[in-house]
C-alpha cells in the first residue's frame, strides 16, 4: 500500500507541474479516489483553490496558471482574447483600467468552478462561434512543460487561425491567446455596451503593424456585420499601410444601416452611426 501511494505521488510530481491545477474528474481518471484526494490535501501534498479543484502547492495562484491548466492538462478549447489578449501583447496603455476581467473565447463553456477559484480577476466567457464561422482552436499543446519557444510548427498553425502561443512564467508555459488582428475584432464586438469608442479609436491608431493577410482571413470568416463595418471604419480613419491591402469587396458587409450610438452621426461609407466627433475628425 505504501509503495502504491508513493507511486501515485510520484506520478503527480511528474504529470502535474507545480502551480498548475486539475479538477476532481482529471484525478479520478488517473485513479485517485475521493478518499485518496482528501488524504493528500490533509497531508499537504495537494491544496484546494476551490471545491473539486486541486493543485500541488507552489506559491500564489495567478489567473494565467488557471488558464494554462485549462488549455493543456484539462483540454478545454479556450483562448485568451479581446481586451485581455491586447493587454498581454503590450497595448494596455491604449485601454485604460487595470486587468480585473479575463476574456476567454471558445466553442464550449469553461467549467462551472472557474470563477469560484480565489483570484483577483473575474473570467468572462464568449462563444467564439458567434463571431467566427470556422473554429480554428486546436488542442495546441497537451504538455505544459513544452517550451513555447520550441513549438514553432504549432505556433504557425495557430497563427493561421489568428492565435499565438505566449510563454508565461519562469518555465515558459504556453498560454494560447488571440493575435492582435483577432483580438481587436473580438474587442469591437464589445462596442458600444462594454467598451468605449474613444479607447478603441486610440488603440486602432497604434496598430500600425497588423498582418493584412491574417486580417483578410479573419474578416472574411467573421459573422458580425457590425464588427466588420466598425473595423473598416477605423482602418480608413487611421490610414495604416496594411489597410490598403485589405480587399473590401471580398468581405460581406451586409445591407442596411446600423445605429450603434444614439445621437451619433451616420458614416455613409459603412452605414453605421458612430460618435459625431469621430466622423468629424476623418
Amino acid at each position: 500500500m505504501a509503495k502504491q501511494k508513493e507511486g501515485k505521488l510520484n506520478y503527480l510530481t511528474h504529470h502535474l507541474p507545480e502551480g498548475l491545477l486539475v479538477d476532481a474528474a482529471w484525478l479520478s481518471k488517473k485513479g485517485y479516489s475521493s478518499s485518496l484526494r482528501s488524504q493528500y490535501v490533509t497531508g499537504g501534498w495537494l491544496e484546494q483553490p476551490a471545491r473539486q479543484v486541486y493543485r500541488r502547492p507552489g506559491g500564489p495562484l495567478r489567473w494565467q496558471q488557471v488558464v494554462i491548466s485549462l488549455q493543456t492538462l484539462l483540454g478545454y478549447l479556450l483562448t485568451v482574447g479581446g481586451r485581455t489578449a491586447l493587454e498581454l501583447q503590450g497595448y494596455a496603455h491604449y485601454l485604460a483600467h487595470q486587468t480585473k476581467e479575463v476574456h476567454l473565447y471558445g466553442p464550449d463553456r469553461p467549467p462551472a468552478w472557474l470563477n469560484k477559484v480565489r483570484l483577483d480577476v473575474h473570467f468572462l466567457y464568449h462563444n467564439s462561434q458567434k463571431l467566427f464561422s470556422s473554429e480554428d482552436v486546436p488542442r495546441a499543446i497537451k504538455d505544459p512543460a513544452s517550451n513555447a519557444h520550441a513549438s514553432r510548427n504549432t505556433d504557425a498553425n495557430l497563427q493561421h487561425g489568428g492565435l499565438i502561443l505566449q510563454p508565461w512564467g519562469q518555465w515558459d508555459w504556453p498560454l494560447t491567446l488571440s493575435t492582435p488582428e483577432r483580438a481587436v475584432l473580438e474587442l469591437l464586438d464589445e462596442l458600444p455596451e462594454r467598451e468605449s469608442f474613444h479607447q478603441v479609436d486610440k488603440l486602432m491608431e497604434g496598430l500600425s503593424n497588423l498582418s493584412p493577410r491574417r486580417l483578410q482571413k479573419l474578416l472574411s470568416d467573421c459573422r458580425s456585420v457590425k464588427v466588420k463595418r466598425l473595423f473598416l471604419f477605423f482602418a480608413d480613419r487611421h490610414q495604416h499601410a496594411w489597410a490598403k491591402r485589405i480587399k473590401k469587396d471580398d468581405i460581406n458587409l451586409g445591407k442596411g444601416k446600423r445605429m450603434l450610438v444614439k445621437g451619433g452621426k451616420l458614416n455613409s461609407t459603412y452605414q453605421i452611426t458612430v460618435p459625431e466627433d469621430l466622423v468629424g475628425l476623418q
